[in-house]
């Protein structure tokens, strides 16, 4: 072997293992797709692996090698998801210049997400109880707090240490009026859900100014 090929060798090595990590990974969100596809066709519980296979282009050898079955394919799916549509939350709260701004802008991405999401939509229509031990009781208390913490970010340059417990709140609101055809406002009426958060939210979460008692005893 020549100088110029030993030095080649670990680029050569390098490049391969990066095709394959890219190759990996463009599997992965074809499955990830794929699944979110056929639960928004035919829900979770009539999805099967040759089904989810057949819409990703691949074998079942391969999804199996990402998978042990398709409530876990379902779980990364969502998780891919949530940290997705969280990414845009974020996003969109940072540039606002104020409280109610980035709150009203939280509620505006999150409520066009999962009001447009097909799957998880069907999920929560037609297939409840397969959603509903995640975002309630203690799976719930373990959904609320990994969104909090993804969410409080973008608030403590309003709110400090409070901001947490402001995204935690925020995010039951939220999950509240999407899961119910009674909520006070829907996600989808700009306006509505505009006023209310300036006349709800934002006032129950915005700071608290100490107010100055002035005397008005007469100086000694």
């Amino acid at each position: 072997m020549t100088l110029v090929s030993e030095a080649a060798a670990p680029v050569v090595e390098a490049t391969e293992a990066e095709a394959t990590t890219r190759a990996a990974g463009g599997i992965e969100q074809r499955l990830v797709d794929a699944t979110l596809a056929c639960i928004a066709r035919h829900g979770l519980t009539k999805t099967t692996i040759d089904d989810i296979a057949r819409e990703a282009g691949c074998s079942r050898a391969t999804v199996y090698r990402y998978a042990r079955n398709k409530r876990e394919l379902a779980s990364r799916a969502l998780r891919s998801e949530s940290e997705r549509i969280l990414g845009a939350c974020r996003a969109a709260a940072d540039i606002e210049p104020t409280l109610e701004d980035a709150v009203y802008a939280i509620f505006v991405v999150a409520g066009r997400e999962l009001s447009q999401h097909a799957a998880l939509r069907f999920v929560a229509d037609h297939e409840p109880e397969i959603i509903l031990p995640h975002l309630t009781f203690a799976g719930g208390d373990r959904f609320l707090r990994n969104v909090a913490d993804a969410l409080a970010p973008s608030l403590e340059r309003f709110l400090g240490e409070r901001a947490h417990r402001a995204a935690e709140w925020i995010t039951r609101l939220g999950l509240a009026m999407w899961l119910s055809p009674t909520a006070p406002v829907s996600f989808t009426d700009d306006e509505a859900l505009r006023a209310y958060v300036h006349e709800f939210v934002a006032p129950a979460i915005r700071p608290v100014t100490p107010s100055v008692t002035v005397s008005s005893a007469p100086p000694v």
